[in-house]
């Protein structure tokens, strides 16, 4: 008994139920002697001194609520009957609560009319404390929010924003259209056969005499360059010359005399071609595409066509990586995951030692490995595996080997978190039924890793798509990946265009891959 219930000297009729009752405390019929407590004191609960009335409960079986001895009348409810507590209808004393302040309602003394509900009586909250429910609810929500906050700002500045703008890039053609605007209305109309008319060209001496600086004028030569082979020296040389004065027929005189080549049609169709602001052009070439002299979309000469191939080579390049890591990775993982768990988390710790390291301190590594006079063949020469050195440098084989040595943490890692949860017991129980170890192997144990595979196989693929050093340093003129041009166009042409284009497809391919996988995940559910 923690705390002590007085009980009143009246003893109760065959049948009858205490306070103490709802606790499910059946009570002697005897009346208790004087200072005595009832088994309601563990609630601590008085019980009135008046008999109940046969078969009626108080309120305080169900919360340790005093109430008074007098019987409710029939059908009436007190507002504490949202809790579900049938209650006295006797008005409480002075200072008394009933179940429903619990609840923070405060209840009226004044007896209810029968067969009324008060309060709290139909089951639902007050509009108060609604809306106070509701505006507890909103702060907690903006708490949440503002949690998380500085991280959707840092995703959105260094993620969202930048693909973005490099997917706008892609489409926009602005060195032409800006640069040379009175160029473009002059041929409009032009059959794009024969040189256009004089006064393109007077309109190109004046729009280039209109460019503020240098640098626009570059930029413009640049644009045209990668089109036309040799357009840069035409416009920086009619930039220099400028202004020309005279008659149209004049100025495209002097022009020719300048450079015969502005007599040619081809220079004025990538003009003409490059007067629009958006372009598709730059899509196009990423797929080996081009638009022809009226606009039809039609595929690049065969000594043109490079990005498609150089697609496929970097999906292949990942593929092989991907398998390699998965070959090796995956032993490695099941043999970690059926030691103690001390030995586990200290060669844990040499599978994650790779990742203190630069990857370009271990390109570099790799480089005086595999090299002619290396340790790799020093050492098959060694144990008469080869008579003379293996090319293992500046070719495909380097390149694999170097990737598969950086991403194969990136591999283990998954595969251990899977195979941890899978229970031992299922592959003793497949061999204590007679299947073959390996049998129990391969079709207990392998498919309840296949979630670890999975996300083990994107993550490395997904990563292997973007390289950029590996294979530049240790792979040959064939064996470079997309992201090496992207590179090229970005710090050498500088063709932004290009390079946000084939940084798109590659984007692309990445997502649609991605689709596959998780569409496959959903038909093929693993259980």
């Amino acid at each position: 008994m923690q705390e002590r219930l007085g009980v009143s000297g009246a003893r109760p009729p065959e049948g009858a139920h205490t306070a103490a009752e709802g606790e499910g405390i059946p009570v002697s019929g005897a009346r208790p002697p004087e200072g005595a407590h009832t088994a309601a004191e563990g609630e601590g609960i008085p019980v009135s001194a008046a008999r109940p009335p046969e078969g009626a409960h108080t309120a305080a079986g169900g919360e340790g609520i005093p109430v008074s001895g007098a019987r409710p009348p029939e059908g009436a409810h007190t507002a504490a009957e949202g809790e579900g507590i049938p209650v006295s209808a006797a008005r409480p004393p002075e200072g008394a609560h009933t179940a429903a302040e619990g609840e923070g309602i405060p209840v009226s003394a004044a007896r209810p009319p029968e067969g009324a509900p008060v309060g709290a009586a139909d089951g639902s909250a007050p509009g108060a404390l609604r809306q106070a429910l509701a505006r507890a609810q909103r702060r907690r929500q903006w708490r949440a929010f503002s949690l998380t906050l500085p991280l959707l700002l840092f995703l959105l500045l260094t993620l969202l924003l930048p693909i973005a703008a490099l997917l706008l890039r892609a489409v926009e053609n602005p060195e032409v259209a800006r640069a040379l605007p009175g160029t473009i209305r002059a041929l409009d109309g032009w059959d794009r056969r024969d040189a256009p008319p004089a006064a393109a060209y007077a309109a190109l001496v004046r729009d280039l005499a209109d460019l503020p600086d240098g640098a626009d004028a570059g930029a413009l030569a640049r644009r045209l360059n990668s089109e036309v082979p040799g357009a840069r020296s035409m416009v920086m040389g009619a930039y220099r010359s400028r202004p020309f004065a005279g008659s149209d027929e004049a100025i495209r005189q002097r022009l020719l005399q300048a450079d015969p080549r502005w007599g040619q049609a081809p220079l004025w169709r990538a003009i003409a071609k490059n007067g629009a602001r958006w372009t598709p052009d730059y899509l196009l070439a990423a797929l080996d595409l081009q638009r022809d002299a009226q606009g039809r979309i039609e595929r690049m000469p065969a000594d043109q066509r490079a990005f498609v191939g150089i697609l496929l080579r970097t999906f292949q390049i990942s593929l092989v990586v991907t398998l390699c890591c998965l070959l090796l990775g995956y032993p490695l993982a099941w043999w970690l995951a059926a030691l103690p768990a001390r030995a586990a988390n200290v060669l844990m710790i040499l599978v994650l030692v790779p990742f203190w390291t630069s990857v370009l301190v271990r390109v570099a590594a790799w480089i005086v490995l595999l090299q002619s006079e290396g340790l790799v063949n020093r050492a098959l020469i060694g144990l008469g595996l080869v008579a003379e050195p293996l090319a293992l440098l500046f070719n495909r084989t380097g390149v694999v080997i170097a990737m598969v040595h950086i991403l194969l943490p990136f591999m283990i890692l998954p595969l251990y978190s899977v195979m941890k949860n899978v229970p031992p017991s299922y592959l003793r129980a497949a061999v204590s039924l007679g299947s073959p170890p390996w049998a129990a192997f391969l079709r207990v144990y392998v498919p309840q890793t296949y979630p670890g595979i999975g996300a083990g196989a994107l993550l490395v693929f997904i990563l292997a798509l973007g390289y950029y050093i590996t294979p530049a340093l240790l792979g040959g003129a064939d064996d470079q990946m997309l992201s090496y041009y992207i590179a090229r166009y970005t710090n050498v042409d500088v063709n932004w265009g290009m390079a946000c284009a084939l940084s798109a497809l590659l984007l692309l391919a990445t997502l649609l891959l991605y689709g596959v996988y998780r569409r496959i995940g959903k038909e093929q559910p693993i259980h």
